[in-house]
């Protein structure tokens, strides 16, 4: 698919969708491990139903996505709300984020592999990665069809794995009744102190 195709596709999916989206359920059971100030990204925000729950709890919140429908729809309704979100498009796999300039970054169902060093390289000393994407082990009708964009068993980990892992979850096929989470690897991890 197209840079072009590939942007219109996301384009018409965030125009036509009635809401912001969901929170990732990574934030959401872990909102205990944000920290209580500092710089926040939420990369591939989306509608930016994330961004919006950063910048309620206190951090200065950054939103990047290529599409520029969903950036719209989330400065308006940041704007509705009363929360400052500073949202932008941007292709974040060409222009990742610099070395050293967030203490929070929040990835829900985004995968690119070839992103990971540079996320690791962007957490300040002490800051803290939100990860979740889908699992190549399906048990709800959702996500890509495509399994190269889909996380292997443990990938997340690997991928991860010089950063102090602080909550995983990954249920795989050992899961005996499908739930919300049931198709997807979370895992939050922070960067050491220097």
């Amino acid at each position: 698919m197209s840079t072009d195709s590939h942007l219109s596709k996301w384009n018409r999916r965030h125009a036509e969708a009635e809401t912001q989206g969901s929170v990732a359920q990574v934030l959401l059971r872990n909102l205990h491990l944000l920290p209580a100030s500092g710089k926040a990204l939420d990369l591939a925000c989306g509608r930016g139903a994330n961004a919006l729950l950063l910048a309620k709890s206190g951090l200065e919140t950054h939103a990047w996505d290529f599409s520029d429908i969903a950036i719209e729809r989330l400065a308006a309704t940041a704007q509705e709300e009363g929360v400052d979100v500073m949202a932008q498009t941007r292709d974040v796999v060409a222009e990742p984020p610099e070395a050293d300039s967030f203490d929070v970054i929040l990835v829900s169902f985004f995968l690119e592999r070839t992103l990971v060093p540079h996320l690791i390289r962007a957490l300040r000393p002490g800051g803290r990665i939100f990860y979740q994407t889908f699992v190549k082990d399906v048990y709800l009708d959702r996500g890509p069809g495509s399994t190269a964009w889909r996380l292997d068993h443990n990938e997340l980990l690997h991928l991860f794995q010089e950063l102090q892992i602080h909550y995983y979850r990954e249920d795989g096929t050992v899961c005996s009744e499908p739930d919300e989470v049931s198709d997807l690897a979370m895992l939050v991890a922070s960067r050491g102190e220097e």
